[in-house]
């Protein structure tokens, strides 16, 4: 049988990367726990001024649970606003508003059909590639389940301050290379599973961009996750999107997948904006050999693909050994004055141009 101490040691590993990493039991968040036949119910204590965390510590919570009990244990967190002097349970405690997107100018999702194309790689790079022409940027990070901007950019272990303005508690996003990245990878333990569900997963998004101190931008990107389904349509419906690109390959099978791509955007209940296709891994060139292009998938596919679908293609980003090393190392290609980096800040050109 579970008992409670079960759960409190299993709570051990929740940690609060904002509190000097202590627990959530050494912080007195684990409000109550009820264990009985129909499982184990935690429920978490927040202050009445919201915790930028919460949708991390809740996910973390439940996570933890999943991993240490049994697997026959249901498990479930709930949560409740606790006032500091007399407690009462109150609702909501996530209820975000767009004051901290005001001062941005455009947000724009860079899209995918599907995971492998290298979406990640195009919206850091086009991110650097705006800094670097005079743009106020900032890039959020919306895959929770495989967040990958802290490695490409170098700013893995970096864990963003908080602050507090007019009653509310801020994120502060990690400033580098002239932009603002904001991601759940920087609360998350390494190696750590974020066991989501939907809604819950939709929260998090929301408040990587609803409660980040962004200031003035030109351009606030939102890296979204591969694919079409509920978390993109929430996304888009919540968040004043302006509009879309599209990253795809040269394939002939990616037809398919870019077609789903076009159509959530453009379906009635969604309808923004495609600013147009980027084609990355156009073609292959050798570092020794800057001026040669190999079109090893194919050649010209991004081409037929904008015009099948009324789209512009906005650049061609070819593929080289140096985009896959400098995102290894955290130094974006377009920080850079090779072809891969050309292209980025072609790019980044036509779609300032585009969304002016």
């Amino acid at each position: 049988m579970t008992t409670r101490e079960d759960i409190l040691m299993a709570l051990q590993e929740v940690r609060h990367p904002g509190k000097q990493d202590k627990t959530i039991v050494e912080l007195g968040m684990v409000h109550a726990i009820d264990t009985g036949a129909d499982g184990v119910r935690v429920t978490l204590a927040f202050p009445k001024r919201r915790d930028p965390l919460a949708e991390y510590l809740i996910g973390s919570t439940r996570a933890a649970l999943i991993r240490h009990l049994p697997s026959d244990v249901k498990s479930t967190v709930d949560t409740i606003v606790v006032d500091e002097v007399t407690p009462k349970p109150k609702k909501n405690i996530n209820e975000l508003d767009m004051d901290q997107i005001a001062g941005v100018k455009r947000i724009i999702g860079i899209a995918s059909g599907k995971g492998g194309v290298g979406k990640s790689t195009v919206a850091v790079n086009l991110a650097c590639a705006l800094a670097r022409s005079g743009y106020k940027v900032g890039l959020a990070d919306a895959d929770v389940y495989g967040p990958s901007i802290p490695t490409m950019t170098g700013t893995e272990g970096m864990t963003p301050l908080a602050e507090e303005a007019d009653g509310k508690e801020l994120i502060l996003p990690i400033e580098k290379y002239g932009v603002k990245w904001m991601s759940i990878g920087y609360f998350a333990q390494k190696g750590q599973a974020l066991i989501w569900r939907g809604p819950m997963a939709c929260n998090a998004l929301k408040q990587m961009i609803l409660q980040v101190k962004w200031g003035e931008l030109d351009y606030l990107l939102i890296d979204m996750p591969p694919g079409t389904g509920d978390i993109h349509i929430s996304l888009i419906q919540d968040i004043p999107v302006d509009g879309a690109i599209i990253v795809t390959t040269p394939q002939t099978v990616a037809l398919a997948d870019v077609e789903k791509g076009i159509n959530m955007f453009r379906n009635e209940n969604v309808n923004r904006q495609i600013y147009g296709l980027v084609e990355n891994m156009a073609w292959f060139t050798p570092a020794e050999h800057p001026d040669e292009k190999y079109f090893i998938f194919g050649k010209d596919g991004g081409a037929r693909l904008a015009e099948q679908f009324g789209v512009e293609l906005l650049g061609r980003i070819p593929l080289v050994q140096s985009i896959r090393e400098s995102g290894d190392d955290g130094e974006p290609a377009a920080l850079g004055s090779g072809p891969d980096g050309l292209a980025f800040l072609n790019l980044a050109a036509r779609l300032a141009e585009k969304a002016a």
